[in-house]
């Protein structure tokens, strides 16, 4: 499948790379590493990275503008992305060839050459073995892209990490000399409003008794402590070593969008197939999802309370 998608990017002159909304350092690495190597290889072909930018990560390149009305003879490849409605760019429906690299759960065919593998580490790991299997030259940037998509999506390689992973970081990091402190200083650097408004997060969390942990955040607070509606679910993943915490999430109201923005961690119980009816999706212990009224983040809240009671109660068995 990698080397017929390989086949696919030497057939055509225009490729746009896209990926999902509500952007993370997995999607931009392995967007941005593909971008790159294309270029590096086919220096004739005219590639553009799309959708909307996060002054957050600005250690990545800047986004490309890509606004062609006629996409027949323009190849899309979406990274990161298992479902439709979630991928940042216009008018998806508007290009007929397309590609899918991702490493989450199926849950939309996008009608063409499709590699997903839900063991992989993240979608760099994935874009990485497309460069591998085609011996595709890449430079040290281009392993600097991928390292912090694989580094990231692992929480450092807490999380979906095995042998295999370890193994292609060592040989990025030998091959191409990486620093990985240097790295790891832009991918965790915070503003101190976000260290303030992670101690808000700790001192407001709900606990309920079937172990589900919950902050909503309105959009008063978000003005107060000056971070956006992104930044709780930056730092989700900060509340994961809670003893009495079995799945947790943070609600952040985005008044910009008309929504309220969960994301969603699980130690056991399976949460993505909820998240998956509520306008999101990801893995099985790691996704977020999108409602519009209290009325629904309550709906929600109750959800994810009941999977942890299950769950409590059948590891009790």
């Amino acid at each position: 499948m990698l080397k017929q998608i390989y086949e696919e990017i030497k057939k055509y002159n225009t490729i746009v790379i896209a990926r999902h909304i509500g952007v993370d350092p997995d999607a931009l690495g392995s967007q941005f590493a593909l971008k790159e190597a294309i270029n590096l290889n086919f220096p004739d072909k005219l590639v553009y990275a799309v959708g909307s930018k996060s002054s957050r990560y600005n250690y990545f390149p800047k986004l490309d503008r890509y606004e062609m009305t006629d996409n027949q003879n323009v190849l899309l490849i979406v990274v990161d992305t298992p479902d439709k409605k979630r991928v940042d760019i216009n008018r998806l429906d508007t290009f007929p060839n397309v590609c899918k690299i991702d490493h989450h759960p199926l849950i939309d065919n996008f009608g063409g050459i499709e590699y997903i593998d839900t063991k992989a580490s993240s979608a760099s790991e994935l874009v990485l073995r497309f460069f591998k299997e085609n011996n595709v030259e890449i430079n040290k940037n281009i392993a600097e892209f991928l390292y912090y998509g694989i580094a990231s999506d692992t929480n450092r390689f807490l999380f979906n990490t095995d042998y295999n992973t370890f193994q292609i970081v060592s040989d990025l990091i030998k091959e191409y000399d990486i620093d990985v402190e240097e790295l790891y200083s832009h991918l965790y650097a915070r503003p101190f409003s976000e260290v303030r408004f992670q101690g808000y997060i700790s001192e407001n969390l709900t606990l309920t008794e079937n172990g589900f942990a919950y902050v909503i955040i309105s959009n008063d607070t978000l003005l107060k402590y000056g971070v956006d509606a992104s930044s709780a679910g930056n730092m989700v993943n900060n509340f994961n070593n809670i003893d009495e915490v079995v799945a947790w999430a943070t609600i952040s109201e985005d008044v910009k969008n008309g929504l309220f923005k969960f994301n969603i961690r699980s130690r056991g119980p399976v949460v993505n197939n909820i998240a998956e009816r509520y306008n999101g999706g990801g893995h099985a212990l790691a996704s977020g999802a999108r409602v519009k009224t209290m009325e629904e983040v309550q709906l929600l809240i109750n959800e994810l309370d009941n999977i942890c009671r299950v769950y409590n109660e059948k590891e009790g068995d």
